[in-house]
């Protein structure tokens, strides 16, 4: 049975903001070898127009490495795409989900093969309602935002988590590991 994977970056303050932290070359590096070790990534409509900027940098690479390996990792991982107003994607590695989340990961996670990766605040606030994530990598960013969209909004219910594993990053990130 596969694993779903959350794995989302945070600012201190508890926001979801992938325009908010400070990424550098060991941050991109761990999150290609990440993606290098799933076989999907499930994104919602907003983050998944958000992550189509890497395909930029398949037709016009940059002159770092590390963000050309990240957008050739991104661009090879299978994407399903979960939307209300999308009618296609053109991106070829990504499709649509063909059946609402729940049954459509349950089907995922019997199938072997690799972890499932869920890269959208949206689909994680669900899933965790519906108990389907297995483990959640939080990289938390030293910035606080000040505003912006909680990690964790609308979930009601106390979670409580166990801490599996840490990882500091040079520039002062924290991923942290962690199982419900």
């Amino acid at each position: 049975m596969r694993k779903v994977v959350a794995a989302i970056n945070m600012t201190l303050d508890g926001i979801y903001d992938h325009t908010a932290g400070i990424p550098d070359e060991e941050i991109h590096q761990h999150y290609t070898d990440l993606l290098n070790k799933g076989d999907a990534i499930l994104y919602g409509r907003i983050t998944y127009k958000l992550m189509e900027y890497w395909r930029t940098l398949l037709e016009n690479p940059s002159e770092e490495k590390v963000m050309d390996d990240f957008a050739t990792a991104i661009d090879k991982i299978p994407k399903i795409v979960f939307s209300n107003t999308l009618k296609n994607v053109d991106w070829q590695s990504a499709r649509l989900a063909q059946q609402n989340l729940e049954k459509e990961v349950l089907e995922l996670k019997q199938q072997s093969g690799k972890n499932i990766f869920v890269g959208s605040r949206s689909l994680i606030i669900q899933l965790m309602k519906l108990n389907l994530i297995d483990e959640y990598q939080l990289c938390i960013y030293p910035v606080v935002a000040g505003s912006g969209f909680s990690l964790f909004e609308s979930i009601n219910d106390r979670t409580v988590f166990r801490l599996t594993k840490t990882k500091t990053f040079k520039g002062g990130a924290v991923l942290l590991y962690y199982e419900p």
